[in-house]
């Protein structure tokens, strides 16, 4: 299959039917093989997760000037410590363009094919949850690239993007407003907006993941986890802005990329 900059309409509306599908495998709740307890800390509560081990990011990489050429990375990381103990590439043709509410189609092949790789070859490391560059249910049909992923792995995952993306249930996901309220709404580190439609529905949230960054990220489910447990899993991974295991699948991603372009691999 060549490279389809322009997707028919027809297509678009088989991976739609599609999304939906595997929608209704979809679970919204904690299905972990870890828990959590609120403890009290200097008059504060914060959570503690008990028997996670290992935590998995996800990302993908581009090349510069090449539509094409990408590499998808998986990284496992110790918990509490956020060490990272395992890390693949995987070299990907891709297929299609970014088209906004179908970024699974171009890139949740190779990310499921790491996974797979993992489980076969080192089982004893598999992740526990894994952190994806990209939105679970923070979806026009609730179901990101994270959900995606989550549903035909049959792992716990967590939807992380770096941008908010507007969702059409009233004017309270609007790209301006939601902009202008978490502004106003995000004052500290630990901070969080929930993003609510119209409808009632709760696609995710807006966090501001450190004191010293004020740009959000926006977390959601992407399958087997409840949005309170991924908020408080993802802000205690993040050292930056960016949670630590997508913060680290894409930097190892880049110097992946860098050392093929050095020694003229693409």
């Amino acid at each position: 299959m060549s490279f389809d900059n322009n997707p028919s309409t027809a297509q678009k509306d088989a991976w739609k039917r599609e999304q939906l599908e595997l929608r209704s495998k979809l679970i919204e709740i904690d299905d972990l093989s870890f828990s959590k307890t609120i403890i009290e800390k200097n008059h504060n509560q914060e959570v503690e997760f008990n028997g996670l081990k290992y935590i998995g990011g996800v990302d993908i990489s581009f090349i510069e000037n090449n539509v094409e050429d990408a590499v998808a990375s998986l990284v496992v990381l110790e918990y509490p410590n956020l060490t990272v103990i395992y890390e693949n590439f995987k070299m990907v043709k891709l297929k299609l363009p970014y088209i906004a509410g179908f970024l699974a189609f171009r890139e949740v092949t190779p990310l499921l094919e790491l996974l797979q790789n993992l489980q076969q070859n080192n089982p004893e490391i598999f992740p526990q949850v894994v952190i994806v560059d990209g939105n679970g249910i923070l979806h026009p049909r609730k179901f990101g690239l994270a959900s995606h992923l989550g549903v035909l792995a049959n792992v716990p995952t967590i939807g992380v993007g770096k941008n908010f993306l507007q969702i059409d249930d009233g004017d309270e996901l609007t790209m301006s407003y939601v902009k202008k309220t978490v502004k106003e709404k995000l004052n500290k580190g630990g901070d969080v907006y929930f993003l609510r439609g119209f409808s009632g529905t709760t696609y995710g949230a807006a966090v501001r993941s450190l004191e010293n960054t004020t740009n959000p990220i926006y977390v959601s489910i992407g399958h087997r986890i409840s949005l309170e447990t991924a908020i408080q899993l993802v802000i205690k991974c993040c050292h930056y802005r960016i949670p630590e295991p997508t913060r680290q699948a894409d930097v190892r991603s880049r110097k992946f990329v860098q050392n093929l372009l050095k020694y003229s691999y693409i």
